[in-house]
């Protein structure tokens, strides 16, 4: 971070050159290790991730040409503008912020999209499977909810992870491939800077990852069948009048008006469907224990939790900031920071166990098998919900350790197939097994 982000690209630069050169022996050559055979343009042509904060929003494509120009290698850079970006343990919000972080795979192991140069279905160019994707998307488009379906039956996982990219800039998103740019377009479009859409990185079925959804939500009534609702409005709840369930639940009476609004301000509602399905499908390594990378459906992750946006006292009803489905559930919640400190623990030490070895094989800390993570978090979290900047992403790094990490705060995340609210979205990749 720094005011002028040449200085804040430097910061990051001479962090990126430290790491590399730490990372990897000198080669034959003598250009001494990582950093010196990356500024002599050599070996392989690696992914950035790019988070910037919407202070630097108008020189998007002038840090991007800088970047590039700097790490010569890296051809294909992904990510987007935000309110809020995180690296590692910290978070950035509302300043400038500038976060980078280097992905070491082979370009036949994923591929760059965006509005103007889609994912291809199911299998593309060269034989290329798409099979899981990092995605970014303008949280004002009215179809948003049917486009990310649409992304994800594109991949052979159905799972996309990541969010609605939202600024005080409008929607700002990075997508440059290394396979050519968008002549035509203007300058941004060339420069692989977008407008709306989706855009992000789709990744083979042989790059590991793990993923996991916190939602951070305490539940205060009991879950209620739908028997009646029209789109939005909740007409009946277990055969009875909707909005007479809700004020029951929550001790209100409409006699006192203020105190009703004031409460439901505070409350949410959790959907889930009548029967709630993810396609199956596996996102990680064949090479790694068998149910790396697969993401079940646990309890709770299907619960699409919305505002409560209206009351409609003649008709006993209330509308919700969703479709409700009929025949569905429907739980009153509450956001909790309690309850958000323990679920986000909760999915950590899910992915610790699941890139524990199983019993029987051999192998240490799961952790040390994390090659870095990407987390997207709601715009509405952060430190200001989790008591303190940073405390979040603390969270993050005390179960996982120092892992590399970057994503940024959103107007809606996406995971599986779903856009949700209020959540956290935390995925990690998986390394790859040391050769020979």
């Amino acid at each position: 971070t720094h005011p002028h982000w040449p200085m804040a690209a430097a910061l990051v630069l001479a962090q990126l050159r430290a790491q590399l050169a730490a990372a990897a022996p000198a080669d034959s050559a003598g250009h001494g290790g990582a950093a010196g055979r990356l500024e002599a343009g050599q070996t392989v042509t690696p992914l950035g991730l790019l988070y910037l904060t919407d202070h630097y929003a108008d020189a998007a494509a002038d840090i991007l040409d800088h970047l590039s120009a700097e790490l010569p290698q890296v051809t294909d850079w992904v990510g987007a503008v935000g309110v809020g970006i995180c690296a590692g343990g910290a978070e950035y919000i509302d300043e400038p912020g500038l976060a980078v972080m280097l992905c070491d795979l082979a370009p036949s192991r994923y591929r760059v999209f965006s509005g103007l140069a889609p994912l291809g279905a199911t299998q593309g160019p060269e034989g290329f499977v798409p099979q899981t994707a990092l995605v970014h998307a303008d949280p004002v488009m009215p179809d948003v909810t049917e486009l990310v379906q649409e992304l994800a039956e594109r991949t052979l996982g159905h799972y996309l992870f990541g969010g609605l990219a939202a600024s005080r800039a409008g929607s700002r998103q990075i997508a440059r491939s290394s396979r050519g740019g968008l002549a035509g377009h203007g300058r941004e479009a060339a420069a692989g800077l977008f407008r709306g859409g989706l855009s992000g990185v789709a990744f083979g079925p042989d790059v590991g990852i793990v993923s996991r959804v916190t939602q951070g939500a305490r539940a205060v009534s009991p879950a209620y069948r739908v028997t009646a609702a029209r789109a939005q409005c909740v007409d009946e709840l277990d055969g009875q009048p909707a909005l007479d369930v809700l004020l029951r639940a929550l001790d209100l009476s409409l006699d006192d008006l203020p105190a009703v609004i004031a409460r439901l301000r505070q409350t949410l509602v959790g959907l889930q469907a009548p029967a709630a399905q993810v396609p199956a499908g596996r996102i990680g390594h064949e090479g790694h224990r068998g149910h790396v990378g697969r993401v079940p459906l646990r309890l709770g992750d299907d619960l699409l939790v919305r505002h409560l946006v209206g009351l409609d006292p003649a008709r006993r009803a209330f509308v919700v900031a969703d479709e409700v489905p009929v025949g569905g559930t429907l739980t009153l919640c509450a956001r909790d920071v309690q309850a958000a400190r323990a679920d986000l623990v909760r999915i950590c030490a899910e992915i610790r166990d699941e890139l524990s070895p199983e019993e029987g094989e051999a192998g240490g800390d799961p952790v040390q098998r994390i090659a870095g993570a990407v987390y997207v978090s709601c715009n509405g979290r952060g430190g200001p919900h989790f008591g303190g900047p940073g405390a979040e992403l603390q969270i993050v790094r005390h179960a996982l350790g120092d892992v590399p990490l970057v994503g940024f705060f959103a107007a809606g995340e996406i995971a599986h197939h779903r856009l949700y609210g209020y959540t956290g979205v935390l995925t990690v990749f998986v390394a790859d097994a040391p050769s020979g």
